[in-house]
């Protein structure tokens, strides 16, 4: 398993050959093999082929975004200066890189096909490994997008405040969490 230590100039690491259908995707198949026999013995065919052509469509609007999001963390770390980012992010950058990954993950709208593999790349440009899991935490509990957008339209804003205000502390915990835990192992 490539490591997410700061890596002063080098090139990314190698990634370890990955097997198309590992023990995951095979539960997964079989998982979904299984579901639709049940909806076809409870429902019948029409539902099952109903249902089976609602997902190709979502799957074809899916594509294009998922493969932006593998592009981008593919040409990332060829991009962006490793001494810069672990000046920034990386583990010496103290609460200041935690902050930083924290606003980033706030601001950024995408939706899980883009954060996850952005995370990706910053954690192979030098970012530590808490501040990638600031970064998602912070887009998983303070996106700005999804609160202006979503909650602010349909919740009172008492109470997207205070949701708002009892999870900002909570990535930058996390952050340092990881910071502590993984630190030490990877020294």
């Amino acid at each position: 398993m490539p490591s997410l230590k700061n890596i002063a100039a080098d090139s990314p690491p190698e990634q370890p050959a990955r097997r198309i259908f590992d023990t995951g995707f095979l539960f997964l198949a079989l998982s979904a093999l299984l579901a639709g026999v049940l909806v076809v013995v409870l429902k019948g065919w029409e539902r099952a082929v109903e249902i089976a052509l609602s997902e190709l469509w979502f799957m074809t609007v899916l594509a294009p975004k998922i493969a932006a999001g593998m592009f981008i963390a593919a040409t990332l770390p060829l991009l962006l200066p490793r001494d810069k980012v672990a000046i920034w992010i990386g583990r010496e950058s103290g609460l200041r890189g935690l902050l930083l990954a924290a606003l980033a993950g706030a601001a950024i709208p995408g939706g899980p096909a883009m954060t996850f593999p952005l995370a990706a790349s910053f954690g192979l440009v030098g970012a530590d490994v808490g501040a990638i899991m600031t970064f998602v935490s912070s887009w998983a509990l303070l996106s700005l997008n999804r609160t202006l957008i979503w909650e602010f339209s349909f919740l009172p804003v008492d109470l997207v405040s205070w949701r708002i205000l009892l999870c900002l502390p909570v990535p930058i915990l996390v952050g340092m969490a990881a910071r502590a835990v993984f630190g030490r192992s990877s020294e």
